[in-house]
């Protein structure tokens, strides 16, 4: 199974990293468009067509069975103009975990972490107005400016960063929030951090593990052909951070399992 996934930057690793938790069968081919990066201050015109792009290359180059769109804000603006351009490949998209933390809350408020460009998505909006109707909790949403851009520099446990969450955080802690969507697949790289401000009790909700059993539901049919090691190709279309792709994925970097190059979409 060949497997193409895409974010603006590194935090789709995320996703890749539950993905070969789950499967032994794959060849998984990651865009970082670090060139444009982050997506979530892009207008929905910029981001369709770097979508575009970044699909029609993953196709041609390496005929992709499966597309990811390892990327809330992506997902929000191109994933239906994506299923009707390209209906020959499944494709799987990434979308804040309202859901499980409405039956994951016992307090009934909940955190949303978001870009912008998610928040006021009409993906998110619809997702939030179908759940939010038959359910009593409610929403404290926080867009997270310049967050990926710490993340994708390395700052991870720096002060500045930790001030940063814990000025989103502080309404979220007065109202009793007990449960967290981290609306982007950057954030749960942070959320160490988060849980020094929240308390070790808050529960994160991040959406790698539920896009990695999705994508073993619609592919279980398929006969693919088995490999002896799962390989992960990066690429990268601007600079790249290898110290954060050490991070990200850790123990999958020994044995050649993992081979990063940059390259043009």
């Amino acid at each position: 199974m060949k497997v193409g996934v895409f974010d603006s930057g590194l935090g789709g690793l995320t996703v890749v990293n539950a993905i070969i938790q789950t499967f032994n069968n794959a060849e998984i081919f990651y865009i970082a468009d670090t060139q444009v990066a982050p997506y979530g201050i892009k207008s929905k015109e910029e981001i369709l067509q770097h979508s575009f792009e970044v699909t029609k290359y993953l196709i041609a180059k390496h005929e992709i069975d499966v597309l990811i769109v390892a990327c809330n804000t992506a997902t929000s603006a191109a994933i239906k103009d994506l299923r009707t351009n390209f209906p020959n490949i499944i494709i799987i998209g990434t979308e804040p975990g309202i859901r499980p933390a409405l039956n994951t809350t016992k307090t009934g408020s909940v955190g949303v972490l978001a870009t912008r460009a998610t928040l006021k998505g009409d993906k998110y909006q619809l997702l939030v107005n179908e759940l939010s109707s038959s359910n009593s909790v409610k929403l404290y949403e926080q867009a997270c400016p310049g967050l990926v851009e710490q993340i994708e520099l390395g700052k991870i446990q720096t002060d500045d960063t930790f001030d940063m969450l814990e000025n989103w955080l502080k309404p979220m802690c007065e109202n009793g929030v007990d449960t967290i969507v981290l609306g982007c697949t950057h954030y749960p790289l942070v959320s160490s951090n988060i849980k020094k401000i929240m308390g070790e009790n808050i529960k994160l909700i991040e959406t790698g593990n539920a896009i990695a059993n999705r994508l073993k539901d619609l592919t279980k049919e398929k006969n693919y052909a088995t490999f002896e090691n799962i390989k992960v190709f990066i690429y990268f279309t601007g600079e790249l951070n290898t110290g954060m792709v050490n991070h990200i994925l850790k123990d999958w970097l020994l044995g050649g399992k993992i081979i990063i190059r940059e390259t043009k979409v």
